[in-house]
């Protein structure tokens, strides 16, 4: 028995230092890294947020003007029928009153990034805040919260949003925010308590339980950390609706009424329709950069979601 013990024991130290020196192995985080390093969508759709972002934050020492300033040598050639175009000095030409367009367009960026992360935050922290409680208690708990959800999500996400901007006395750019953030609740509600819900069979919540860990610490520190991955991979793609639906209320003329203050939405709107027929480029460079950034974020969320969620990947 004691030569048998020894060699199960050298066995087991040999599969020690085997399995040590095996770099095989790799972690969820790793592996969702590489397979967005290999994937082309992922690579295009971060390259698009990576250069928007810097634009946006870099935006005044970009700019090659200031965004609010109005230049004689654009404004003696403005008129009601005539825009002035492209030039040396004003690359993309003038808005309707004088202002390089070029330099809007830019510190536009900054503007939409603000607006975009603000509401998606407010968004995410509401929405998790009511798919924890439900996920956590259960019971009539869950079944109030998830009905109030069901409600919002029986809406379509714009028409709320043009109901919660109309309902404010006065339309700004916070009212554009808040209305967009609470759209997007119910998404993250429903999708990280249903995550939660899967949590609570788990064998390391019911582990737990069985070794009298308080339900709480079983909430925190077990449940919702593995429920997140999840929702934070869905900010990524309610980025891209945020965009959307805030350009959709300013166009509409439901957003931030400063006619100096540069956003993406608010220039196609004001400008771009009303002098569409003077010069339509007032609202093709808005709407393009519109478009262009909503599928950088798209494009980039759903790599993500297949890169670290399994079911997903084709």
């Amino acid at each position: 028995m004691g030569v048998l013990g020894d060699r199960k024991k050298a066995r087991l130290d040999e599969l020690a230092r085997a399995s040590a020196s095996d770099r095989g192995g790799i972690s969820l985080v790793r592996d969702a890294v590489r397979r967005l390093r290999r994937n082309p969508v992922a690579i295009v759709g971060a390259a698009i947020v990576g250069l928007f972002v810097l634009v946006a934050i870099f935006a005044p020492l970009i700019a090659p003007h200031d965004p609010v300033q109005r230049f004689d040598e654009l404004t003696k050639n403005l008129t009601v029928d005539s825009i002035p175009g492209g030039s040396s000095e004003f690359p993309l030409g003038s808005d309707p009153l004088g202002r390089d367009f070029l330099s809007r367009m830019i510190h536009g960026a900054r503007q939409t990034l603000f607006v975009g992360v603000v509401a998606t935050l407010i968004g995410l922290a509401l929405g998790v805040l009511i798919g924890a409680i439900a996920g956590a208690f259960g019971g009539w708990v869950d079944v109030v919260l998830m009905r109030l959800t069901d409600v919002m999500l029986a809406l379509p996400s714009l028409l709320l949003a043009i109901t919660l901007v109309a309902m404010a006395s006065r339309s700004s750019q916070w009212t554009v925010i808040f209305a967009v953030a609470i759209v997007s609740v119910p998404i993250f509600a429903r999708l990280l308590r249903g995550s939660m819900l899967a949590q609570r069979e788990s064998d390391h919540v019911l582990a737990a339980r069985a070794l009298g860990v308080k339900e709480r610490n079983i909430v925190l520190r077990h449940m919702l950390p593995n429920s997140l991955t999840a929702v934070i991979v869905q900010a990524t793609l309610t980025f891209a609706v945020a965009i959307l639906d805030a350009a959709a209320l300013s166009f509409l003329g439901l957003g931030d009424p400063d006619i100096n203050r540069a956003e993406w939405g608010l220039m196609l709107g004001v400008d771009g329709q009303r002098y569409f027929e003077v010069r339509p480029e007032l609202a093709y460079y808005p709407a393009l950069a519109i478009i262009v950034v909503a599928l950088g974020f798209t494009l980039l969320g759903e790599a993500m979601r297949e890169a670290i969620d399994p079911k997903n990947r084709r």
